[in-house]
């Protein structure tokens, strides 16, 4: 599209078709379904009784409902899944597909790329590791790779899964209107009742949205997802964000509180201590902060790789440490060398400059 049809849609303009989607069952009914199904296999991984494409869906579905529900210890609780599903079954490409989907998650790509690799070797159809491959491609900047097994995955498909991996690699290079129009299309062609992947498809959506500074365009795509998915947290978390940019504070303050309180991601902490900082109300900001910073240490010591970024915007703002900033978005960038991580890196770095110039010292600041 024109630079001015972009303009238009990041300012708020909204698209025929974005609201509405294909009906699905109730979300309050499938999560009820989906802690059944947990328990059912949990139980049967328990009695020795979970065949191949059971442990494979316990791993996934682990992985959905701890995503759905901002809970890092589950997500952490597939990878020991995943572990267990290779050690039973090393031979079957199914248990290093599942292990590498983890390791991606918490973007130990390296370790990804062995899984798929010894996967493809086992006998695994191509498709199906491309489609994978191609994700880590991107999560790591190397899109052209990418792009090359998308196009190779549509070409023999398109369905749900391929037109919506297209819509993400689009959104990742900042093609908004052009990653809208491959949103639209992948919710078109979702043919089940399940409110969970239109829901995180819708999410994704907004979140580009957020991303690009169009708030209409955002609460659209978000208020969708939540519609479908009223416990879904992460998009509660950007519906927060489209709140206070609103000027809505009261109710994007008391969103986030029950968020801080139902996710063990501080990044809700963090979005909230740093709208109370906005608001004047330091006592109740510095608590979700000293939480926040706790948490942080927490998970950048487990899972350095994933949580550098994250943790590296928190010591940015209302951390108020841009040296160690710097040294985890260095560290970010090192792993992923993407625009976003890049942008990062050159926010601490102007962030650390100014500090410097005011006379400011930083504890972390050698190095940098």
């Amino acid at each position: 599209m024109s630079g001015s049809t972009a303009a238009a849609h990041a300012d708020g303009e909204s698209r025929p078709g974005r609201a509405g989607g294909p009906p699905t069952t109730a979300g309050v009914i499938a999560m009820g379904n989906l802690d059944v199904r947990i328990e059912g296999l949990t139980a049967q991984a328990t009695r020795g009784r979970l065949t191949a494409d059971g442990w494979g869906e316990l791993v996934e579905l682990t992985v959905l409902r701890g995503q759905v529900r901002g809970r890092i210890d589950e997500v952490e609780g597939a990878v020991s899944l995943a572990g267990s599903f290779v050690d039973r079954a090393p031979r079957d490409p199914r248990s290093l597909v599942a292990r590498a989907r983890v390791a991606g998650l918490f973007h130990r790509f390296a370790a990804a790329l062995d899984d798929l690799d010894a996967a493809a070797a086992l006998g695994l159809d191509r498709r199906a590791v491309d489609e994978e491959r191609a994700a880590v491609c991107q999560a790591v900047g190397r899109y052209d790779e990418a792009l090359a097994l998308l196009r190779q995955g549509l070409s023999g498909r398109r369905d749900f899964r391929t037109l919506g991996a297209m819509a993400r690699w689009h959104a990742e290079r900042g093609e908004a209107d052009e990653a809208e129009t491959w949103f639209l299309a992948a919710r078109r062609a979702y043919r089940g009742v399940s409110p969970f992947p239109p829901a995180v498809l819708e999410f994704q959506c907004g979140q580009m949205w957020m991303d690009r500074g169009g708030l209409v365009s955002a609460r659209s795509w978000l208020e969708s997802a939540v519609r479908r998915l009223p416990s879904y947290v992460p998009a509660q978390g950007h519906l927060a964000e489209t709140d206070a940019a609103e000027g809505r504070t009261p109710e994007a303050a008391e969103r986030l509180r029950r968020l801080a309180l139902a996710s063990d991601d501080p990044d809700y902490a963090t979005r909230l201590a740093r709208l109370l900082d906005r608001c004047e109300v330091p006592a109740e900001a510095r608590l979700w902060r000293a939480y926040a910073a706790a948490r942080y240490e927490e998970l950048t010591a487990r899972h350095p790789e994933a949580y550098a970024d994250h943790a590296a915007e928190f010591w940015l703002t209302v951390g108020g440490d841009p040296w160690r900033a710097l040294r985890l978005a260095r560290q970010n960038l090192a792993l992923r060398a993407t625009p976003r991580a890049q942008a990062l890196v050159n926010r601490a770095m102007c962030r650390v400059g100014q500090c410097r110039q005011q006379g400011v010292i930083g504890t972390n600041s050698a190095g940098t």
